[in-house]
């Protein structure tokens, strides 16, 4: 999916909303454990309740490589009910020497076909770059990620600024707008107003709403740009909103109370 189609379907559902399939077995309701692939069942019932109100699904691929072969079967089955207007991003968080990075390219632009993949930038220019080969294909690369140890290595000063600004800005010279995406957790939303001046244009993957605790207001008045440039990611406040036989239900309600806060903010 490129650019143009992306931001269309922004403003076409006025929704930023990116839905992350973080599918833990020990979480789905009960009743489901008795089919034959409860993790399966569970992520179709999800996307035939949501696929309205979101733009994106996100699954996480540590969700799924952990049960082995039985896993990328069951992500690949799921994403078969994913239709093509919406964006989808492999949570793989890879990144490693260059012919390593080209398989794992290989891995979820060809054989699983998906829009985007997450990317760690440590190992620097040519780990990435390879990803970024593919048209109409995206790179997510880590910024100011959500989780409390971000601070370890993310803020520490470099040069008179946090090392992530030096990431951020390095690294966005490696692709465009186009093809290159960031994290930016939505617990660092006082960053925010910062992070837009560094780039103005490239779209934010933003988890840490919900269950992390980011406040959404503040992050669709300071993050975005002309062009909406936001994904805003929930896994767990969606999933798991219900544990009952109605869980899609609550789920697609849980979805709606998010949509109803985007809808009036997302750029005409």
């Amino acid at each position: 999916m490129d650019y143009i189609r992306l931001v269309s379907e922004i403003k076409r559902k006025k929704s930023n909303l990116c839905i992350g399939l973080d599918t833990d077995i020990k979480k789905i309701p009960e009743f489901l454990l008795k089919e034959p692939d409860p993790i399966y069942t569970f992520n179709r019932e999800i996307i035939q309740a949501t696929s309205d109100l979101c733009v994106a699904y996100k699954p996480n691929i540590a969700f799924y490589e952990c049960m082995g072969p039985k896993g990328w079967e069951t992500l690949s089955r799921s994403m078969e009910h994913i239709t093509e207007e919406l964006f989808t991003i492999a949570d793989a968080k890879r990144g490693d020497i260059g012919n390593t990075s080209e398989m794992y390219a290989k891995t979820f632009f060809e054989y699983y076909n998906f829009d985007a993949v997450t990317v760690s930038p440590y190992m620097g220019e040519d780990s990435v770059t390879p990803f970024l080969g593919y048209p109409d294909k995206w790179v997510i690369v880590l910024g100011l990620t959500s989780n409390k140890g971000s601070a370890d290595f993310q803020r520490l000063e470099c040069d008179g600024k946090p090392l992530y600004q030096h990431v951020l800005e390095k690294v966005s010279t490696w692709g465009n707008p186009g093809n290159m995406m960031f994290v930016t957790g939505a617990t660092h939303a006082s960053d925010f107003v910062g992070l837009r001046k560094i780039l103005p244009l490239h779209f934010f993957l933003v988890p840490g709403v919900g269950a992390q605790g980011g406040d959404l207001n503040t992050i669709l008045d300071s993050g975005q740009n002309q062009d909406s440039g936001l994904l805003i990611n929930v896994s767990r406040d969606i999933l798991y909103a219900s544990n009952s036989k109605n869980f899609a239900e609550a789920a697609r309600n849980k979805a709606l109370a998010y949509l109803s806060a985007m809808e009036s903010k997302i750029p005409v």
